[in-house]
C-alpha cells in the first residue's frame, strides 16, 4: 500500500496511520460479522477482502517496530475504537427486521386499529398475565419503522411494556410499503463520520 521508505510512514506519522488502519479493519470486521449473520453473501465477502488487506499493512508495521510502545498504542486505541464505530454504524443503517411484542391489561382496539391505520400487520392473542388477563400483540416491522411504532405504543399507553427481538427472516405477511432503498455502500462510507462527529460532540 505505501513503500517502506515513504516519508508518510516514518516517524512520528506511522502510529498515526496505524492506528487508523487499524480502527478501518475492526469496523469492517465488526459490519462483516453482522453482514453475515444476516444472510448478506455479496457486502460480506466484499468487506472482507478490504479488511484483510488493510489489516495486512497495519500489522506488517507493527511487527516491524515491536519496540515502540506509540505503534502498539495505536493498534489498541484503533482496534478499541473500531469496534465502537462498527456498532454505531450498524445500528444507523438498521438492516433486518424485528418483532414488537406488546403485552397489556387495556382493552387494546385502540392499539390495533392505530398500527393496521399504518399499514403494520398485526396479530392478537389472549393471555393470563401474573395479575390477569391481558392482550399480546405482536406486529413484524423493519428495523428502521420500530421508532415509529414505538410512538404509536406510547400514545396508547406511555407505560405500555413490549419488547423487541432481532428476525433472522419472513415471508408474507402485511406491512407498509418499503422506502426506497438507497446504495449502502456510500451509507456504510459516509456513517463513519457521522458516528464520529456524534462522539465528539
Amino acid at each position: 500500500m505505501f513503500a517502506a521508505s515513504s516519508p508518510l510512514l516514518e516517524m512520528p506519522w506511522l502510529p498515526v496511520f496505524i492506528f487508523f488502519a487499524e480502527m478501518v479493519v475492526v469496523t469492517l470486521c465488526t459490519l462483516r460479522t453482522i453482514f453475515i449473520s444476516r444472510g448478506m453473501r455479496v457486502l460480506a465477502p466484499m468487506l472482507g477482502f478490504f479488511e484483510v488487506t488493510i489489516w495486512l499493512f497495519a500489522i506488517g508495521e507493527v511487527m516491524k517496530n515491536l519496540n515502540d510502545i506509540r505503534c502498539m498504542l495505536a493498534f489498541a486505541g484503533g482496534f478499541t475504537l473500531g469496534n465502537l464505530l462498527g456498532i454505531l454504524i450498524e445500528q444507523s443503517l438498521a438492516l433486518g427486521s424485528v418483532v414488537v411484542r406488546t403485552i397489556t391489561h387495556k382493552n387494546a382496539a385502540e392499539l390495533i386499529a392505530a398500527l393496521r391505520a399504518a399499514s403494520y400487520g398485526v396479530t392478537c392473542l389472549q393471555g393470563q398475565g401474573a395479575t390477569g388477563p391481558v392482550q399480546v400483540i405482536f406486529t413484524i416491522v423493519a428495523r428502521r419503522q420500530l421508532p415509529a411504532v414505538i410512538e404509536i405504543l406510547k400514545r396508547f399507553d406511555p407505560r405500555v411494556f413490549y419488547s423487541v427481538d432481532a428476525l433472522a427472516s419472513c415471508e408474507a405477511g402485511v406491512s407498509p410499503p418499503p422506502p426506497p432503498r438507497l446504495n449502502i455502500l456510500p451509507s456504510i462510507l459516509l456513517t463513519p463520520l457521522r458516528c464520529v462527529t456524534r462522539l465528539l460532540a
